[in-house]
């Protein structure tokens, strides 16, 4: 298993949109990528999103995971995107 971490930019923080835009329309396009597993998206802080989320093989999750810059709507943008072999879970 292999896991794309991403932080994203959320300029001010958080807000009921920006909240619906992640529910309704990423985690859906996210989820629905080959090779998904499980995704955990965190609260914002200092205006820094934080995700995990975890593919059955490191190709599924570069080919998962948005590109740095990404525009991913409501204002938030991907700052950075790291891919990590998953060695142990519970």
């Amino acid at each position: 298993m292999h896991a794309a971490v991403v932080r994203a930019n959320v300029p001010g923080g958080p807000n009921e949109a920006r909240l619906k835009n992640l529910r309704d329309r990423v985690v859906p396009r996210v989820s629905s990528q080959p090779g998904f597993i499980a995704g955990y998206w965190t609260e914002a802080r200092e205006d820094l999103g934080l995700s995990f989320v975890v593919f059955e093989d490191e190709a599924s999750a570069k080919a998962g995971a948005p590109a740095p810059g990404a525009d991913m709507g409501e204002g938030v943008t991907i700052a950075s995107v790291e891919f990590r072999e998953v060695v142990a879970n519970a």
